[in-house]
Protein backbone atom coordinates (compact mmCIF):
# COMPACT_ATOMS: atom_id res chain seq x y z
CA UNK A 1 0.00 0.00 0.00
CA UNK A 2 1.39 3.25 -1.31
CA UNK A 3 0.92 5.86 1.45
CA UNK A 4 1.92 9.74 2.26
CA UNK A 5 1.68 11.68 5.87
CA UNK A 6 -0.22 14.34 6.79
CA UNK A 7 -1.41 17.32 4.05
CA UNK A 8 0.50 16.08 1.58
CA UNK A 9 -2.16 12.90 1.64
CA UNK A 10 -4.31 15.19 -0.81
CA UNK A 11 -1.73 15.67 -3.37
CA UNK A 12 -1.27 13.55 -6.03
CA UNK A 13 2.67 13.84 -6.11
CA UNK A 14 3.82 14.76 -2.74
CA UNK A 15 7.07 16.48 -2.74
CA UNK A 16 9.27 16.40 1.07
CA UNK A 17 6.21 14.62 2.95
CA UNK A 18 8.25 12.88 5.30
CA UNK A 19 10.38 14.30 8.28
CA UNK A 20 12.54 13.17 10.45
CA UNK A 21 10.19 12.31 13.57
CA UNK A 22 7.81 10.84 11.08
CA UNK A 23 10.35 8.32 9.83
CA UNK A 24 11.50 7.52 13.55
CA UNK A 25 8.04 6.56 14.57
CA UNK A 26 6.75 4.68 11.44
CA UNK A 27 5.18 1.50 12.23
CA UNK A 28 4.10 -1.61 9.89
CA UNK A 29 1.31 -3.57 11.46
CA UNK A 30 1.24 -7.24 9.91
CA UNK A 31 1.75 -6.11 6.36
CA UNK A 32 4.92 -4.07 5.34
CA UNK A 33 4.31 -0.29 4.45
CA UNK A 34 5.47 1.78 1.76
CA UNK A 35 5.38 5.56 3.17
CA UNK A 36 5.97 8.48 -0.08
CA UNK A 37 8.16 11.24 0.50
CA UNK A 38 7.84 12.57 -2.97
CA UNK A 39 9.75 12.14 -6.27
CA UNK A 40 9.33 8.33 -6.61
CA UNK A 41 11.21 8.18 -2.46
CA UNK A 42 9.97 5.58 -0.54
CA UNK A 43 10.17 4.55 3.03
CA UNK A 44 9.99 1.00 3.19
CA UNK A 45 9.03 -0.65 6.83
CA UNK A 46 8.59 -4.29 7.48
CA UNK A 47 6.54 -6.40 9.89
CA UNK A 48 9.47 -6.31 11.79
CA UNK A 49 10.74 -3.20 12.09
CA UNK A 50 13.26 -2.67 9.86
CA UNK A 51 13.41 0.70 7.52
CA UNK A 52 15.14 1.33 4.41
CA UNK A 53 14.41 3.64 1.39
CA UNK A 54 13.56 2.69 -1.88
CA UNK A 55 13.34 4.64 -4.82
CA UNK A 56 10.49 3.91 -7.58
CA UNK A 57 11.98 5.34 -11.07
CA UNK A 58 11.45 4.54 -14.82
CA UNK A 59 14.74 3.24 -16.18
CA UNK A 60 14.73 3.02 -20.44
CA UNK A 61 10.87 2.86 -20.41
CA UNK A 62 10.85 0.04 -17.47
CA UNK A 63 10.02 0.63 -14.26
CA UNK A 64 11.98 -0.18 -11.63
CA UNK A 65 12.36 0.05 -7.11
CA UNK A 66 16.36 0.90 -6.65
CA UNK A 67 17.04 0.10 -3.31
CA UNK A 68 18.99 3.02 -0.84
CA UNK A 69 19.78 1.40 2.00
CA UNK A 70 18.63 1.27 5.34
CA UNK A 71 17.59 4.51 7.99
CA UNK A 72 20.33 3.60 10.32
CA UNK A 73 22.61 4.66 7.14
CA UNK A 74 21.25 6.78 5.27
CA UNK A 75 19.57 9.48 6.29
CA UNK A 76 16.51 11.09 5.04
CA UNK A 77 18.03 14.08 3.53
CA UNK A 78 21.14 11.76 1.85
CA UNK A 79 18.31 9.30 0.96
CA UNK A 80 16.61 12.66 -1.39
CA UNK A 81 19.91 13.54 -2.49
CA UNK A 82 21.01 10.80 -3.82
CA UNK A 83 17.24 9.79 -5.35
CA UNK A 84 17.81 13.32 -6.98
CA UNK A 85 20.89 11.90 -8.53
CA UNK A 86 19.89 8.59 -9.90
CA UNK A 87 16.69 10.14 -11.42
CA UNK A 88 18.79 12.40 -13.32
CA UNK A 89 20.99 9.89 -14.56
CA UNK A 90 18.04 7.93 -15.41
CA UNK A 91 16.00 11.15 -17.30
CA UNK A 92 19.30 11.84 -19.27
CA UNK A 93 19.13 8.04 -20.55
CA UNK A 94 21.22 6.27 -18.17
CA UNK A 95 21.01 3.21 -16.20
CA UNK A 96 21.12 4.49 -12.38
CA UNK A 97 21.34 0.67 -11.23
CA UNK A 98 24.75 -0.10 -13.15
CA UNK A 99 25.42 3.16 -11.51
CA UNK A 100 25.32 1.72 -8.19
CA UNK A 101 26.91 -1.04 -9.31
CA UNK A 102 29.97 0.21 -10.67
CA UNK A 103 30.22 2.59 -7.41
CA UNK A 104 29.89 -0.09 -5.19
CA UNK A 105 32.50 -2.53 -6.84
CA UNK A 106 35.55 -1.89 -5.35
CA UNK A 107 38.18 -0.54 -8.38
CA UNK A 108 41.31 -2.55 -8.65
CA UNK A 109 44.80 -0.98 -8.83
CA UNK A 110 46.83 -1.60 -11.71
CA UNK A 111 48.84 -4.06 -10.74
CA UNK A 112 45.44 -6.21 -9.43
CA UNK A 113 44.10 -5.68 -12.72
CA UNK A 114 47.62 -6.91 -14.59
CA UNK A 115 47.35 -10.08 -12.45
CA UNK A 116 43.88 -10.61 -13.51
CA UNK A 117 44.48 -10.24 -17.03
CA UNK A 118 47.32 -12.22 -16.93
CA UNK A 119 45.56 -15.23 -14.97
CA UNK A 120 42.74 -14.78 -17.81
CA UNK A 121 44.89 -15.47 -20.52
CA UNK A 122 47.45 -17.86 -18.84
CA UNK A 123 45.55 -21.00 -21.15
CA UNK A 124 46.77 -19.23 -24.40
CA UNK A 125 50.64 -19.09 -23.70
CA UNK A 126 52.38 -21.57 -25.32
CA UNK A 127 54.94 -22.39 -22.85
CA UNK A 128 56.51 -21.18 -19.10
CA UNK A 129 59.02 -18.71 -20.62
CA UNK A 130 56.16 -16.24 -22.81
CA UNK A 131 54.14 -16.87 -18.90
CA UNK A 132 56.97 -15.19 -17.25
CA UNK A 133 57.64 -12.83 -19.84
CA UNK A 134 54.35 -11.11 -20.14
CA UNK A 135 54.13 -10.15 -16.47
CA UNK A 136 57.50 -9.49 -16.19
CA UNK A 137 57.58 -7.10 -19.12
CA UNK A 138 55.09 -5.04 -17.27
CA UNK A 139 57.40 -4.41 -13.95
CA UNK A 140 58.58 -0.92 -14.76
CA UNK A 141 54.60 0.13 -15.21
CA UNK A 142 54.15 -1.72 -12.07
CA UNK A 143 56.54 -0.18 -9.96
CA UNK A 144 55.45 3.49 -11.27
CA UNK A 145 51.52 2.90 -11.26
CA UNK A 146 51.00 -0.28 -9.77
CA UNK A 147 49.26 1.17 -6.85
CA UNK A 148 47.30 3.63 -8.82
CA UNK A 149 43.95 2.61 -9.10
CA UNK A 150 43.01 1.55 -13.35
CA UNK A 151 40.39 4.43 -13.28
CA UNK A 152 43.18 7.10 -12.48
CA UNK A 153 45.54 5.89 -14.72
CA UNK A 154 46.15 8.52 -17.21
CA UNK A 155 47.89 8.73 -21.35
CA UNK A 156 49.96 11.03 -19.48
CA UNK A 157 51.20 8.51 -17.19
CA UNK A 158 51.95 6.01 -19.33
CA UNK A 159 53.58 7.89 -21.86
CA UNK A 160 56.24 8.88 -18.92
CA UNK A 161 56.82 5.15 -18.39
CA UNK A 162 57.66 3.79 -22.08
CA UNK A 163 59.11 6.94 -23.50
CA UNK A 164 62.58 5.92 -21.64
CA UNK A 165 62.98 2.92 -22.71
CA UNK A 166 60.47 3.73 -26.65
CA UNK A 167 63.51 4.28 -28.42
CA UNK A 168 66.62 1.73 -27.13
CA UNK A 169 64.39 -0.68 -26.69
CA UNK A 170 61.68 -0.49 -29.74
CA UNK A 171 60.44 -4.46 -29.89
CA UNK A 172 60.04 -4.88 -26.13
CA UNK A 173 58.18 -1.30 -25.59
CA UNK A 174 55.84 -2.20 -28.38
CA UNK A 175 55.19 -5.38 -26.57
CA UNK A 176 54.82 -3.66 -23.50
CA UNK A 177 52.25 -0.96 -24.93
CA UNK A 178 50.29 -3.75 -26.54
CA UNK A 179 49.86 -5.65 -23.11
CA UNK A 180 48.90 -2.24 -21.34
CA UNK A 181 45.75 -2.41 -24.64
CA UNK A 182 44.79 -5.07 -23.38
CA UNK A 183 44.60 -4.87 -20.05
CA UNK A 184 42.52 -1.56 -20.27
CA UNK A 185 40.23 -3.08 -22.35
CA UNK A 186 39.62 -5.71 -20.10
CA UNK A 187 38.88 -3.00 -17.54
CA UNK A 188 36.89 -1.28 -20.09
CA UNK A 189 34.69 -4.41 -20.53
CA UNK A 190 34.02 -5.04 -16.50
CA UNK A 191 33.18 -1.48 -16.07
CA UNK A 192 36.20 -0.12 -14.01
CA UNK A 193 37.18 2.41 -16.54
CA UNK A 194 35.05 5.05 -18.40
CA UNK A 195 35.79 6.84 -21.46
CA UNK A 196 38.76 5.88 -24.20
CA UNK A 197 42.25 3.82 -23.18
CA UNK A 198 44.49 5.60 -22.23
CA UNK A 199 47.08 3.22 -24.69
CA UNK A 200 45.08 4.53 -27.68
CA UNK A 201 46.90 7.09 -29.69
CA UNK A 202 50.00 7.22 -27.95
CA UNK A 203 52.09 6.29 -30.74
CA UNK A 204 51.14 9.56 -32.87
CA UNK A 205 53.18 11.13 -30.31
CA UNK A 206 55.96 8.64 -29.20
CA UNK A 207 58.31 8.72 -31.64
CA UNK A 208 58.71 6.80 -34.84
CA UNK A 209 60.58 3.69 -35.06
CA UNK A 210 62.88 2.98 -37.53
CA UNK A 211 61.75 0.51 -39.87
CA UNK A 212 64.13 -2.14 -39.80
CA UNK A 213 63.92 -6.08 -38.77
CA UNK A 214 66.83 -7.69 -37.16
CA UNK A 215 67.10 -11.32 -39.10
CA UNK A 216 68.38 -14.14 -37.79
CA UNK A 217 71.88 -14.97 -38.47
CA UNK A 218 72.10 -17.36 -41.48
CA UNK A 219 74.62 -19.90 -42.98
CA UNK A 220 74.69 -19.56 -46.66
CA UNK A 221 73.37 -23.24 -48.01
CA UNK A 222 76.44 -24.43 -49.94
CA UNK A 223 78.22 -24.11 -46.53
CA UNK A 224 75.68 -26.42 -44.39
CA UNK A 225 77.16 -29.75 -45.59
CA UNK A 226 80.72 -28.49 -44.31
CA UNK A 227 79.02 -27.29 -41.42
CA UNK A 228 77.52 -30.44 -40.43
CA UNK A 229 80.59 -32.46 -40.79
CA UNK A 230 82.06 -29.98 -38.45
CA UNK A 231 79.48 -29.82 -36.37
CA UNK A 232 79.65 -33.76 -35.75
CA UNK A 233 83.30 -33.28 -34.92
CA UNK A 234 82.92 -31.16 -32.22
CA UNK A 235 83.68 -31.64 -28.78
CA UNK A 236 79.98 -30.93 -27.91
CA UNK A 237 77.86 -33.55 -26.06
CA UNK A 238 76.96 -35.96 -28.02
CA UNK A 239 73.09 -35.54 -27.41
CA UNK A 240 73.31 -31.68 -28.12
CA UNK A 241 74.77 -32.77 -31.59
CA UNK A 242 72.26 -34.71 -32.54
CA UNK A 243 69.74 -32.34 -31.29
CA UNK A 244 71.34 -29.72 -33.40
CA UNK A 245 71.63 -31.86 -36.40
CA UNK A 246 67.85 -32.73 -36.21
CA UNK A 247 66.60 -29.18 -36.67
CA UNK A 248 68.87 -28.72 -39.52
CA UNK A 249 67.76 -31.24 -41.32
CA UNK A 250 63.99 -31.47 -40.42
CA UNK A 251 63.88 -27.43 -40.80
CA UNK A 252 62.28 -26.72 -37.35
CA UNK A 253 62.70 -24.06 -34.53
CA UNK A 254 64.77 -24.38 -31.59
CA UNK A 255 62.04 -25.21 -28.56
CA UNK A 256 60.31 -27.62 -31.30
CA UNK A 257 63.41 -29.94 -31.29
CA UNK A 258 64.38 -29.61 -27.74
CA UNK A 259 61.04 -30.18 -26.50
CA UNK A 260 60.12 -33.33 -28.33
CA UNK A 261 58.85 -36.23 -26.12
CA UNK A 262 58.96 -39.83 -27.47
CA UNK A 263 54.86 -39.74 -28.06
CA UNK A 264 55.05 -37.30 -30.79
CA UNK A 265 58.14 -39.73 -33.10
CA UNK A 266 56.84 -43.17 -35.01
CA UNK A 267 59.71 -44.42 -36.59
CA UNK A 268 58.29 -47.15 -38.14
CA UNK A 269 56.27 -44.30 -40.46
CA UNK A 270 59.34 -41.86 -40.62
CA UNK A 271 56.92 -39.46 -39.02
CA UNK A 272 57.38 -36.55 -36.13
CA UNK A 273 54.01 -35.05 -35.54
CA UNK A 274 54.62 -31.67 -33.08
CA UNK A 275 51.48 -30.84 -31.20
CA UNK A 276 49.67 -27.62 -31.86
CA UNK A 277 50.07 -26.06 -28.46
CA UNK A 278 53.90 -26.63 -29.42
CA UNK A 279 53.89 -25.05 -32.84
CA UNK A 280 54.16 -21.10 -33.31
CA UNK A 281 51.16 -21.05 -35.30
CA UNK A 282 49.31 -23.07 -33.15
CA UNK A 283 48.66 -25.81 -35.72
CA UNK A 284 49.70 -29.32 -35.58
CA UNK A 285 52.76 -30.13 -37.58
CA UNK A 286 54.17 -33.09 -39.35
CA UNK A 287 57.35 -33.45 -39.69
CA UNK A 288 58.32 -35.89 -42.76
CA UNK A 289 62.15 -37.57 -41.19
CA UNK A 290 64.38 -38.28 -43.97
CA UNK A 291 66.66 -41.57 -43.51
CA UNK A 292 69.33 -39.44 -41.65
CA UNK A 293 66.97 -38.53 -39.05
CA UNK A 294 65.69 -41.35 -38.15
CA UNK A 295 69.24 -42.29 -37.70
CA UNK A 296 69.37 -39.67 -34.69
CA UNK A 297 66.33 -40.58 -33.47
CA UNK A 298 67.62 -44.07 -33.30
CA UNK A 299 70.69 -42.89 -31.85
CA UNK A 300 68.70 -40.30 -29.58
CA UNK A 301 66.53 -43.07 -28.33
CA UNK A 302 69.53 -45.60 -26.91
CA UNK A 303 71.23 -42.62 -25.27
CA UNK A 304 67.64 -40.86 -23.38
CA UNK A 305 67.51 -44.07 -20.78
CA UNK A 306 64.00 -44.00 -20.57
CA UNK A 307 63.17 -40.85 -20.50
CA UNK A 308 60.42 -38.41 -21.08
CA UNK A 309 61.58 -36.26 -23.68
CA UNK A 310 64.04 -37.26 -27.04
CA UNK A 311 66.71 -35.20 -25.80
CA UNK A 312 66.97 -35.04 -22.18
CA UNK A 313 69.06 -32.65 -20.16
CA UNK A 314 71.18 -34.59 -17.41
CA UNK A 315 68.82 -34.66 -14.82
CA UNK A 316 66.72 -36.93 -17.27
CA UNK A 317 63.27 -35.63 -16.10
CA UNK A 318 63.69 -32.27 -18.30
CA UNK A 319 64.74 -31.26 -21.67
CA UNK A 320 68.33 -30.10 -22.69
CA UNK A 321 68.80 -26.54 -22.01
CA UNK A 322 67.70 -23.25 -24.57
CA UNK A 323 71.28 -22.27 -23.95
CA UNK A 324 72.59 -25.73 -25.28
CA UNK A 325 73.18 -24.87 -29.54
CA UNK A 326 74.12 -21.52 -28.55
CA UNK A 327 77.17 -23.29 -26.52
CA UNK A 328 77.72 -25.80 -29.34
CA UNK A 329 78.44 -23.08 -31.53
CA UNK A 330 80.37 -20.82 -29.38
CA UNK A 331 82.67 -23.73 -29.12
CA UNK A 332 82.73 -23.83 -32.63
CA UNK A 333 83.58 -20.19 -32.53
CA UNK A 334 80.26 -19.67 -35.15
CA UNK A 335 79.46 -16.72 -33.91
CA UNK A 336 78.29 -15.38 -37.50
CA UNK A 337 75.57 -18.17 -37.32
CA UNK A 338 71.97 -18.84 -35.27
CA UNK A 339 70.50 -21.69 -34.91
CA UNK A 340 67.24 -20.57 -36.38
CA UNK A 341 68.95 -19.12 -39.45
CA UNK A 342 69.51 -22.49 -40.48
CA UNK A 343 66.01 -22.35 -41.89
CA UNK A 344 66.33 -19.55 -43.92
CA UNK A 345 69.41 -21.38 -45.46
CA UNK A 346 66.52 -24.36 -45.85
CA UNK A 347 63.98 -21.99 -47.91
CA UNK A 348 67.09 -20.05 -49.79
CA UNK A 349 68.30 -24.03 -50.82
CA UNK A 350 64.96 -24.72 -51.51
CA UNK A 351 63.93 -21.77 -53.76
CA UNK A 352 67.28 -21.74 -55.76
CA UNK A 353 68.14 -25.28 -56.00
CA UNK A 354 64.55 -27.53 -56.54
CA UNK A 355 61.19 -26.40 -58.50
CA UNK A 356 58.91 -27.60 -55.28
CA UNK A 357 56.14 -25.18 -55.23
CA UNK A 358 56.47 -22.31 -53.20
CA UNK A 359 53.29 -23.88 -50.94
CA UNK A 360 55.14 -27.19 -50.05
CA UNK A 361 58.19 -25.21 -49.01
CA UNK A 362 56.60 -22.75 -46.70
CA UNK A 363 54.50 -25.73 -45.67
CA UNK A 364 57.96 -27.01 -44.59
CA UNK A 365 58.54 -24.46 -42.78
CA UNK A 366 54.86 -24.71 -40.86
CA UNK A 367 54.78 -21.07 -42.34
CA UNK A 368 50.62 -19.87 -41.59
CA UNK A 369 49.32 -18.59 -45.22
CA UNK A 370 49.01 -15.00 -45.28
CA UNK A 371 45.87 -14.89 -47.67
CA UNK A 372 43.18 -15.20 -45.29
CA UNK A 373 41.06 -16.50 -48.66
CA UNK A 374 44.06 -19.12 -50.01
CA UNK A 375 44.16 -20.15 -46.49
CA UNK A 376 40.20 -21.22 -45.88
CA UNK A 377 40.23 -23.30 -49.20
CA UNK A 378 43.77 -24.74 -48.32
CA UNK A 379 42.73 -28.02 -46.26
CA UNK A 380 46.23 -30.19 -47.17
CA UNK A 381 49.64 -30.34 -45.42
CA UNK A 382 51.36 -31.46 -48.58
CA UNK A 383 52.84 -34.29 -46.39
CA UNK A 384 53.71 -36.29 -49.59
CA UNK A 385 55.24 -33.80 -51.09
CA UNK A 386 57.22 -32.30 -48.31
CA UNK A 387 58.63 -35.86 -47.41
CA UNK A 388 60.28 -35.33 -50.60
CA UNK A 389 61.48 -31.83 -50.26
CA UNK A 390 62.80 -32.70 -46.95
CA UNK A 391 64.67 -36.10 -48.26
CA UNK A 392 66.43 -33.86 -51.66
CA UNK A 393 67.77 -31.54 -48.37
CA UNK A 394 68.68 -34.07 -45.76
CA UNK A 395 70.84 -35.11 -48.88
CA UNK A 396 72.33 -32.32 -49.60
CA UNK A 397 72.84 -31.44 -46.31
CA UNK A 398 74.71 -35.15 -46.03
CA UNK A 399 77.04 -33.68 -49.23
CA UNK A 400 75.05 -36.94 -50.94
CA UNK A 401 73.67 -37.00 -54.44
CA UNK A 402 69.92 -35.35 -54.19
CA UNK A 403 66.43 -36.66 -56.22
CA UNK A 404 67.43 -35.29 -59.21
CA UNK A 405 63.76 -34.99 -60.12
CA UNK A 406 63.63 -32.48 -57.25
CA UNK A 407 66.29 -30.31 -58.75
CA UNK A 408 66.83 -27.46 -61.41
CA UNK A 409 68.27 -28.42 -64.32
Amino acid sequence: MWEVMGEQERRRHPQKALTARAVQTARAGDRARRIADGGGLYLFVAPGGAKSWVLRTVVKGKRCDLGLGSVTLVSLAEAREEARRLRRIARTGGDPLAERRHELRPVPSFAEAARQVHASHAATFKNEKHRKQWLSSLAGVISTCGSKRVDAITSADILAVLSPQWLERPETSRRVLQRLRVIFDWCKAQGYCAGDNPTEGLTKVLPKHRATKAHHAALPYPEVPAFLRALRESNASVLVKLAFELTVLSATRTSETLLATWSEVDLSTQTWTIPGERMKAGVEHRVPLSSRCVEILTEAQSLAEGSHYVFPGRSGTKPLSGMAFLMALRRMGRNDVTTHGFRSSFRDWAAERTNFPRAVCEAALAHSLRDKTEAAYHRTDLFERRRELMDSWSAFAMGETANIGAMRA
